[in-house]
């Protein structure tokens, strides 16, 4: 009976080692963080164009508004 009580502890004692030497939730957290890291890099680039638009708008009209064409 001792040597079955060993073969089940020594079973156990395998799967916490491999779950931590198994590296495939690794990957799976920098996914994560990448795409997130990636996710905010658009939106910090769309919040900054879309706030400076209105004024670029302004400037445009304001340098054709002032502009004479040459028409025959």
């Amino acid at each position: 009976m001792s040597d079955q009580n060993s073969r089940d502890r020594a079973g156990t004692d395998k799967k916490p080692r491999h779950f931590l030497r198994d590296e495939n939730g690794a990957v799976t957290v920098d996914w994560v963080v990448l795409t997130a890291s990636i996710a905010l890099l658009g939106a910090a680039v769309g919040f900054t164009v879309s706030s400076n638009v209105p004024g670029l708008a302004d400037e445009i009209a304001e340098v054709m508004s002032e502009t004479e064409l040459g028409v025959n």
